[in-house]
C-alpha cells in the first residue's frame, strides 16, 4: 500500500477518503504483523483519520 500524506487525503473527496480507510484496512490486517507495509497500512488510516476529522460532517 502507498503511504498517503496529509496533502494527497485533503484533495480527496469524503466518499474516496471512506474508500481508501477500507482499502488501508485490508492491507493492514493481510501485511506480516510488524512490517514495513503493515506499518504504512496504519499511518495511511491516521492520515485518513485525521483529514476526516478536520471536515465538517455531512460534507
Amino acid at each position: 500500500m502507498k503511504l498517503v500524506t496529509r496533502f494527497e487525503a485533503a484533495t480527496l473527496s469524503t466518499p474516496e477518503l471512506y474508500g481508501l480507510r477500507k482499502e488501508a484496512f485490508k492491507a493492514f490486517a493481510a501485511a506480516p504483523r510488524g512490517s514495513q507495509e503493515q506499518r504504512k497500512a496504519l499511518e495511511t488510516m491516521r492520515t485518513i483519520e485525521d483529514e476526516l476529522a478536520t471536515r465538517a460532517p455531512g460534507l
